[in-house]
């Protein structure tokens, strides 16, 4: 005799294909969104209160994920040209990534340094360090590819779209594997053009499981 179907089988396979196709559109109708636009908002951004205000929203998720998050934003930090919400969306999605790289680990403490400071010549950079699984060095050309992902729930979309704002900010966005556990994230853009720099209080403020130092 024939096995009865499984209808509960096929309803959750219906169910899981709905919701990719679903993510699949949300994901098209975000990058349509973005590369619509002809000109990104030019305004001088203030870098740290930027990243600042991603932390304050990501600090709920952080810490449920247990996370351990230290800040290191640079005194006097030049001020940056360019689209602000663009720029908080890559630093969101780095804050993610490193989070997510942590899910796993359950033998170290789950650290995440968010650092910003002058770079080279004229340019500002901001860098996300985690103590996470890293990535293997025979992929990491593949990192920034569209669609191409490690993680299970994944779209792979993140950081090329990441990339993308960062080059349209005439920047560069790239990754290093630590030398302990982990990796780290990196992204550099030219200061404005006047070089000026922005009201930036000293802070030495402790919050659960969170740790936000302003460095010299």
């Amino acid at each position: 005799t024939l096995d009865p179907p499984n209808v509960d089988g096929a309803r959750e396979t219906a169910r899981r294909t709905i919701r990719d196709a679903n993510r699949a559109s949300d994901v098209i109708t975000r990058l349509r969104a973005l590369f619509s636009k002809k000109h990104t908002l030019a305004e001088q951004v203030h870098l740290n209160d930027a990243t600042r205000e991603v932390i304050a929203l990501s600090l709920s998720e952080l810490q449920r994920n247990r996370v351990i998050l230290r800040s290191e934003l640079a005194n006097d930090l030049p001020l940056v040209t360019g689209d602000r919400v663009q720029l908080q969306q890559v630093i969101l999605n780095l804050l993610r990534n490193a989070s997510d790289a942590m899910n796993t680990v359950h033998d170290r403490p789950r650290e995440l340094l968010i650092k910003t400071e002058r770079d080279e010549g004229d340019r500002v950079l901001l860098s996300v360090k985690d103590a996470g699984i890293g990535f293997d060095p025979q992929t990491a050309d593949r990192l920034f590819e569209t669609f191409y992902t490690t993680k299970n729930d994944g779209m792979g979309v993140g950081l090329a779209v990441s990339r993308s704002i960062i080059e349209s900010h005439q920047g560069r966005l790239w990754a290093t594997l630590n030398d302990g556990p982990g990796a780290t994230f990196s992204f550099s853009i030219p200061r404005g053009p006047d070089g000026a720099t922005g009201a930036d209080s000293n802070r030495d403020t402790r919050r659960p499981a969170v740790a936000d130092t302003d460095a010299a």
